[in-house]
């Protein structure tokens, strides 16, 4: 079949409505809603008791994250053994995020270097600040449309914007305007990434359009290899390759300058939504697999040859390698709901971080790399 989703990842593209029409009613005709749909808990702080159980012992948002710095080893020989981290196991602020979708081939999630967060709920997109925590609405789509995916500009203040209708819209936020609106997509746009001007966006209709944000036309450039919904992509640190993952198990990698991918990994054996590049080592690439694979995988782009795998236990939904220390966090869904930090190569679990009740479908990283923000389908963003 060239649609293999498991009966679980199917009903994620249907699982939105709800929460969009609770969302809609509330917007719109001011219905009374749980307080989870409500206008007014956007972004807002939720989860107190929870949050509070972190203690943290600064003020700093980006205190006793997951991921953290590699500091200098003491030169003392008494301590040349590094004392374990110990990594917090609650949340240290919690976020509501009303209308959230439970929608596994999404990207709704994104942290800037200018460090704002962007969120899509339903037909909107919202800008939370991590240093002011001022709430922002940055767009309204409108009735008939909704928020596929966001991707923020390596540096600067531009989000790109993917919609269930199939246009890649591009915003200033900084003025929350509208600077562009491209085509060429027929169904929706549910992975966005940056390289540079290029803006690379995986659509549903299985193609990637390269678009040069600069130039007048709606896209330069049209790769074509997958056979069903483009769900992942991410290019590499140096600029030179793009990684693509799709609802047909697959795991590409294309060159800036090629319409056909020049390598094609096909061990995994379910949706591949979740890849990282590692910054510490060039052309190493890993990749997580869905309900049916549950498999982070890792591989060597500069000689095509896969190295090893790791057997997760349940859906691998989001990976993103720490810019500090070589470990790399995993966000899973089926069955167990939780967040994963390993060390890297040994793939020794660091820590399991646990509290969402849905799948936990979105991943990022902040930008000095101490702090993962975590998204689910229970309508909330949790700090850890």
């Amino acid at each position: 079949s060239e649609d293999p989703r498991t009966p679980a990842e199917t009903r994620d593209g249907e699982d939105g409505g709800a929460a969009y029409t609770q969302l809609l009613k509330c917007e719109l005709l001011g219905a009374k809603t749980p307080p989870s749909s409500c206008k007014g808990r956007v972004l807002r702080f939720g989860g107190e008791e929870e949050a509070k159980t972190a203690g943290r012992s600064t003020g700093s948002p980006f205190a006793r994250a997951p991921v953290g710095d590699d500091g200098t080893p003491s030169s003392s020989i008494g301590n040349l053994a590094k004392s374990a981290r110990k990594v917090p196991r609650s949340p240290f602020k919690v976020l509501d995020a009303p209308a959230l979708q439970d929608d596994f081939y999404l990207n709704l999630v994104d942290w800037s270097s200018h460090n704002v967060l962007a969120v899509g709920l339903a037909n909107c997109v919202y800008l939370w600040s991590a240093c002011t925590s001022k709430v922002t609405r940055l767009c309204d789509l409108g009735p008939q449309d909704t928020v596929c995916s966001v991707s923020w500009t390596q540096r600067g203040t531009y989000l790109a914007v993917g919609t269930g209708r199939g246009e890649v819209q591009v915003w200033d936020a900084a003025k929350c305007k509208k600077v562009r609106k491209m085509e060429g997509h027929r169904s929706r746009v549910g992975a966005l990434a940056w390289s540079a001007h290029t803006l690379s966006s995986g659509s549903r209709d299985r193609s990637i359009l390269q678009r040069d944000v600069r130039a007048p036309d709606d896209f330069a450039m049209k790769l074509s290899g997958h056979k069903s919904e483009v769900c992942g992509l991410k290019w590499s640190y140096d600029d030179r390759e793009l990684a693509s993952g799709g609802n047909d198990n697959q795991l590409f990698v294309w060159n800036a300058a090629s319409t056909a991918p020049v390598l094609r990994f096909t061990e995994h054996s379910a949706a591949v939504k979740g890849i990282a590049w590692s910054p510490h080592q060039h052309g190493l690439l890993a990749s997580g697999g869905g309900t049916a694979d549950r498999c982070i995988r890792f591989w060597n782009t500069s000689t095509g040859s896969a190295l090893n795998y790791v057997d997760t236990g349940s859906q691998v939904c989001n990976l993103v390698w720490s810019k500090n220390v070589n470990e790399i966090v995993s966000t899973h869904g089926y069955s167990q709901n939780q967040i994963i930090v390993w060390k890297y190569p040994t793939m020794g679990k660091l820590a399991t971080l646990t509290g969402h009740s849905y799948r936990v479908l979105y991943l990022a990283i902040s930008p000095d790399g101490q702090t993962i923000v975590t998204g689910a389908g229970d309508e909330t963003l949790r700090f850890w």
